[in-house]
């Protein structure tokens, strides 16, 4: 999605834009002690991404934007994405094998690092953009992005180290699929909730001993289902009060 502007300055808008893109390159260069900056070596990279940044923002009538609101297009748009998530989540972990031989908490945290740092370092991101939202670090509450893309890591990290019985191929087919699939109908159905859930509630109520609140939850998700009433709910008093003030004045 686009990222949400929140300061006037265009450099600083397509810089936040840029630590969007290549958040995972900037992530995995730090953490193996490698120019942060490597990404801007990629001419044709940084000039595409410009391009896109620039129509998103920028485009006379927003026509960028109307023309891939075209709901096939978002879905094959997304679909390349998570395959570009695929190969981002390897190449991080077969960088990070080159670096330190067979080290495993390195290899799943560079390949992590790789296919998911938009959203690793989205803090940062924010700070550039004049925003601060602790709430939203990735750390203490991972979306399905961040979620998936761990999984994926440590699943080719074994396979790679040669303890997963799998070719190569053949997993990144059925990992690839699984993030296909899985993002067209979160896409299609208009859901945000993780497939992975079910599986978090038991292991954390299993091991440790984590229990929902199904008022909570419930409340949560109704505030966030019915957000864009609670705003006209929120315009309308405003509206009203000024109306209230403006009587007064009259008396």
């Amino acid at each position: 999605g686009a990222v949400e502007v929140s300061v006037r300055s265009p450099i600083a808008c397509w810089f936040s834009a840029m630590l969007h893109c290549f958040g995972g390159s900037v992530l995995s260069s730090l953490m193996l002690a490698e120019p942060p900056v490597g990404f801007l070596a990629k001419g044709t990279n940084i000039l595409l991404a410009s391009s896109v940044w620039y129509f998103v923002f920028y485009c006379p009538q927003d026509l960028f934007c109307r023309c891939f609101a075209f709901l096939p297009l978002r879905l094959l748009i997304a679909g390349m994405k998570e395959v570009t998530r695929t190969w981002k989540i390897t190449g991080g972990i077969a960088h990070a094998d080159s670096h330190f031989k067979d080290a495993w908490l390195v290899m799943i945290a560079v390949g992590w690092a790789r296919g998911a740092g938009g959203g690793l370092i989205s803090n940062f991101e924010q700070l550039v953009r004049g925003v601060w939202k602790p709430e939203t670090n990735e750390l203490l509450k991972m979306s399905y992005p961040v979620k998936v893309t761990l999984i994926g890591a440590v699943l080719f990290t074994l396979q790679h180290s040669q303890y997963l019985p799998i070719a190569r191929h053949n997993l990144m087919f059925l990992y690839t699929i699984f993030l296909v699939v899985s993002k067209v109908t979160m896409m299609l159905t208009r859901s945000a909730a993780s497939p992975f859930a079910p599986l978090e509630a038991a292991l954390g109520h299993m091991f440790f001993g984590l229990q929902k609140t199904p008022s909570k939850v419930k409340g949560e998700g109704a505030a966030s289902s019915n957000g864009s009433s609670v705003c006209d709910q929120s315009s309308e008093q405003h509206h009203n009060g000024v109306k209230k003030r403006q009587a007064k004045k009259t008396e």
